[in-house]
């Protein structure tokens, strides 16, 4: 099947650069371009991509409230969010609001395809140098009342080997790693993650990683 994508950023290189390096891939092709936020809204709603390719910083209305809004009114679609990172101060928030990953803008034409593949596949996608600048945030956050913990009833509704499996997830692992971990098959660890998602009411692994913090599941450091 060919994944379909909508490329949303405020710079016209950007667009085009990466419409030519999707496009010549023979599984993905890009639907359509938006130059902001609400352009982008408009775009997803019209063409039902598989993949929001989105930018942070755009004017109108940025990366991250376009992504709550794709978010809540489309469940087809997921949203990767593009940033130059260093510059970036919006992970977590990005994340809360419902993206299923980050690529950094230098990404190679390789980078950037299985990116996309990965996230239209419903896999989390954090680069290593996103994963540490998300865990410096929780450790930022830790201490104050932005960081509200879910309630421990959600907590109790996971059995001993589905919290064991969600404190995986949040540390980076793929299922195929999580049954290596665990020595179990890979489709049982499938089960876990949709039985986890389901239970917490999320809607991927990327949102049952942040769970995972916001509960101190994970020790941030």
């Amino acid at each position: 099947m060919t994944i379909r994508v909508v490329i949303v950023d405020d710079q016209m290189m950007v667009r085009e650069g990466f419409s030519v390096l999707l496009n010549a891939m023979p599984d993905i092709e890009v639907v359509g371009e938006a130059v902001n936020g609400r352009d982008a809204i408009a775009k997803v709603a019209e063409l039902r991509p598989d993949v929001a390719l989105m930018d942070i910083r755009m004017p109108e209305l940025n990366g991250i409230e376009a992504t709550r809004e794709i978010v809540a009114s489309s469940a087809d679609t997921k949203v990767l969010v593009l940033t130059t990172f260093d510059l970036d101060e919006y992970v977590y928030e990005a994340l809360r609001a419902g993206a299923s990953g980050f690529l950094l803008k230098d990404a190679s034409a390789r980078q950037l395809a299985e990116g996309v593949r990965v996230v239209a596949a419903g896999e989390a996608l954090l680069a290593p140098a996103v994963t540490k600048r998300l865990i410096a945030e929780f450790t930022r956050l830790g201490s104050s009342s932005a960081l509200k913990p879910p309630a421990q009833d959600q907590i109790g509704d996971l059995t001993e080997r589905e919290t064991e499996v969600l404190v995986l997830i949040a540390q980076g692992l793929s299922n195929h790693e999580i049954a290596s971990h665990l020595v179990v098959a890979e489709s049982t660890i499938k089960t876990h993650v949709s039985r986890i998602l389901v239970k917490l009411g999320l809607r991927d692994r990327t949102q049952a990683a942040v769970f995972a913090y916001e509960a101190r599941l994970v020790t941030p450091g």
